[in-house]
């Protein structure tokens, strides 16, 4: 009889079941999809049709609405990571897993592939409940997990100190508007309050409430690519990024960690023509909130993209549009231009949601903060003084929308696929993915902004589409021309990680520089900076504007040399090299010292810039530059001060000579310098350091105290250099003995308080191991971006 009864049970469970969902889904709202979903008005939630076992897809997370904080990190419109995930069930769950992309069998053995998947972990991110069902699919409440932290928020505010916050439930809810599905695509988007306590500064800044910190949350659940796209494989002088993952099928007299370019599709309609129509464009969307003149800008910048197709033989490939207005900036059919703003300037990037498996780029995603064109704007009147009588600022403007135009080519590039090249600077500006300084120039005894930046793609970039994007019979044997014509023409390549100014040894990658030569660049834009320094004034402001604001407009005048050292700097200890290929040249070119007469030219431009003379403010300035008017305060953008509320040029002087001297010693610079001594490299750093600032003949009055303040930041530089683990022990030892030998100096020629002081300082160092100073250097204000 028992069994006769399980029987019954097994053959009208479905239709049991199949009632149990259409019942269970009564009343509620459908949304078709990719994923059908179904909204339940009453207890706000959502349940999630899944129809798709064991059936890879793609996983998106962004975060839609931001905190608006630069510091913070977590901006409107920001992609999360991509995974590769698929719905797996387990009783009455049913899971989530992401699986591992990184290590993979690329291989038609099906074992092999299996043997890989069951050697390595995958992550299960989400356990839904199952609520109803029928034969082939389930109802699966997906609320909880719209809710969660997909994005990592609580982990971000805790990692800028801004306080201990989780997600709030009750504070949170599905936001049923931007809650979509379309064929290939499911989106949904939920409000998420994340309470929490002890709201650090950044938080206060731009929350109502800093208790509680409201943002937009999305899910994208995406159908795979289809198929016929063809992978490319990765140039290390191609200038893109890579997609990368370990290839264990691969054999044995090949390497097993396999790259790939990450680029759209794109085909031409008509293959065997010269010139033909993609049989895709790709689109971009401009976001309907920017306003003009800024938003044709941006459209012109991001066209410059289609000069690059057009020359690979594409017609109208590269197109942008407004976004349309019922259109889903996150929807992941829609290729975007964002416009978000924050509470400070900050950066601008551009992100791509990539098929982890090929590389095929599926949106591409551009974050453009609003801020930056009112920062330009600010440099040029700052370098023209242009608000005398007649206030015409044109010109300014028209600056600072080059710089747009620059900036959205720059960040939709990245969306193309295409990594930074910070050699372009020095290759006649060949590119838009470089971080480009303004080039100020003095022409009539003025400063014009005419160049200010280049207009249009340059030669690298142009290059950059070709290798990824033209047709190729041989990818290998095409990409290998390509680069070796390129580099025959003399278009360099420095990626992110050497140009970077602290450990990056490159010559020619820097970022925000200009010239082939960065000494006779530094000598030329000192000379811009002396010539606005000395117009600096009044006309720097507009009428009406409160003295105190000529404190913000001077910081980018001032500074206006301080990317430009980081280049020099990078010249002393610095080498030659290319990203360069076994059989590329018929003898390697390898790596080769700066050779030690450019060295020491670095050396005397560096030095120039601590110098009392560079780093003095005329005097009739510093009567102009008035406390805060009720109302105002100092901010982040200006220079921090050790005189209570008055303007500090001292403290000023201090923070500039500071950033050239921790520049040139970092003990990574030092660790090659003492290297390439042997090699013809340069010799007497420590001796000219010391003689230029300690040995220096004093100045009088505001020029004496400016070297006073410059020899304490010295001596700070050199101890914590000394402090380092990463400095080499030998090194150490160098720079042990010749402090040593500044301290019997000291002890010989104590003519001055300052002298004296310093002195007992060291002797303290050298003989106790004592070094607790109460004067450390001021920062700087923020430079970059630019």
């Amino acid at each position: 009889m028992r069994g006769i009864l399980v029987w019954l049970c097994l053959c009208i469970s479905p239709m049991l079941l199949a009632t149990e969902m259409s019942d269970f889904t009564q009343q509620m709202q459908h949304h078709q999809g990719y994923f059908d979903f179904y909204y339940h008005s009453e207890e706000d939630k959502v349940f999630l049709v899944v129809d798709k076992f064991e059936t890879p897809f793609i996983f998106q997370s962004s975060l839609p609405r931001g905190i608006g904080s630069n510091d913070i990190g977590l901006d409107r419109g920001q992609q999360g990571d991509t995974r590769l995930v698929q719905f797996e069930q387990y009783g009455n769950k049913v899971l989530l897993k992401q699986l591992n992309t990184y290590y993979r069998a690329d291989s038609d053995n099906s074992a092999e592939q299996q043997s890989v998947d069951e050697a390595f972990a995958s992550s299960v991110i989400a356990g839904l409940p199952v609520v109803a069902s029928t034969e082939d699919k389930v109802l699966v409440d997906y609320t909880e997990f719209l809710l969660s932290d997909i994005h990592n928020v609580s982990e971000r505010l805790e990692a800028t100190e801004q306080g201990s916050f989780k997600a709030d439930a009750k504070r949170s809810g599905v936001h049923l508007a931007r809650s979509k599905g379309f064929p290939r695509n499911t989106e949904l988007e939920s409000l998420v309050t994340f309470a929490g306590s002890k709201a650090g500064d950044y938080v206060k800044q731009v929350t109502p409430e800093p208790a509680a910190v409201s943002v937009h949350l999305h899910h994208s659940l995406i159908a795979l690519p289809e198929e016929g796209y063809q992978s490319r494989p990765f140039h290390p002088y191609s200038g893109y990024w890579k997609v990368e993952f370990m290839d264990y099928a691969a054999a044995i007299d090949e390497p097993m960690v396999k790259r790939l370019l990450p680029r759209h599709r794109l085909v031409k309609k008509d293959p065997a023509a010269d010139v033909s129509e993609a049989v895709e464009p790709i689109v971009f969307y401009l976001d309907p909130g920017v306003p003009e003149p800024v938003r044709t800008a941006l459209y012109e910048g991001a066209m410059w993209w289609d000069t690059g197709f057009e020359r690979i033989g594409y017609k109208n490939a590269f197109q942008v549009r407004p976004l349309p207005e019922d259109a889903d900036p996150m929807d992941v059919r829609y290729n975007v231009i964002q416009w978000v703003h924050r509470a400070t300037r900050g950066w601008s990037y551009g992100r791509s949601i990539t098929d982890p498996r090929t590389g095929e780029i599926i949106k591409g995603h551009v974050t453009l903060g609003s801020l930056r064109v009112r920062q330009d704007f600010l440099i040029a009147n700052g370098l023209t003084s242009p608000f005398d009588e007649n206030a015409d600022t044109s010109e300014q403007q028209a600056m600072a929308l080059a710089r747009i135009r620059q900036l959205s080519a720059h960040e939709v590039g990245h969306t193309l696929g295409i990594i930074h090249n910070f050699a372009a600077s020095a290759n006649g500006r060949a590119s838009v993915m470089d971080y480009p300084h303004p080039l100020a120039e003095i022409k009539n005894g003025k400063v014009v902004l005419n160049n200010a930046y280049r207009e249009g793609l340059g030669e690298w970039d142009l290059y950059a589409i070709e290798m990824g994007y033209a047709n190729f019979a041989d990818d290998h044997k095409a990409m290998a021309e390509l680069a070796a014509k390129a580099k025959a023409q003399g278009l360099e390549y420095m990626a992110d990680r050497d140009a970077r100014p602290a450990g990056g040894a490159s010559t020619i990658g820097h970022l925000w520089d200009n010239g082939q030569d960065p000494v006779a660049e530094l000598k030329r834009l000192s000379e811009v900076r002396r010539l606005a320094l000395q117009n600096f004034g009044l006309d720097s402001i507009a009428d009406k504007q409160a003295l105190s604001s000529l404190h913000e407009a001077l910081v980018p005048i001032y500074l206006l040399h301080r990317y430009q050292v980081e280049a020099v700097a990078k010249q002393i200890g610095g080498v030659h090299y290319e990203y360069e290929l076994k059989g590329e040249h018929s003898q390697p070119k390898g790596v080769r010292p700066v050779s030690a007469d450019k060295q020491q030219a670095a050396l005397s431009a560096l030095l120039e810039t601590i110098s009392a003379e560079y780093l003095a403010l005329p005097v009739s300035l510093l009567e102009l530059i008035t406390p805060k008017i009720y109302g105002d305060q100092e901010g982040r953008e200006s220079f921090k001060a050790r005189t209570g509320l008055t303007f500090d040029p001292i403290s000023a002087a201090e923070a500039a000579a500071n950033n050239t001297l921790n520049l040139l010693l970092h003990p990574q610079r030092l660790n090659r310098v003492a290297q390439q001594q042997s090699l013809g490299g340069i010799h007497g750093l420590y001796s000219r350091l010391l003689e230029s600032t300690f040995k220096a003949t004093p100045q009088h009055g505001y020029q004496r105290q400016v070297h006073n303040r410059v020899l304490h930041v010295m001596l700070y530089r050199w101890v914590d250099a000394l402090s380092q683990t990463e400095l080499a022990p030998e090194v150490r030892a160098d720079m042990y003995a010749a402090l040593s030998d500044l301290e019997d100096w000291l002890d010989d020629n104590d003519d001055s308080n300052q002298h004296k002081y310093l002195q007992k300082q060291i002797e303290n160092y050298l003989d106790k191991g004592e070094w607790a100073p109460l004067f450390k250097p001021l920062p700087l204000p923020p430079g970059s971006p630019i």
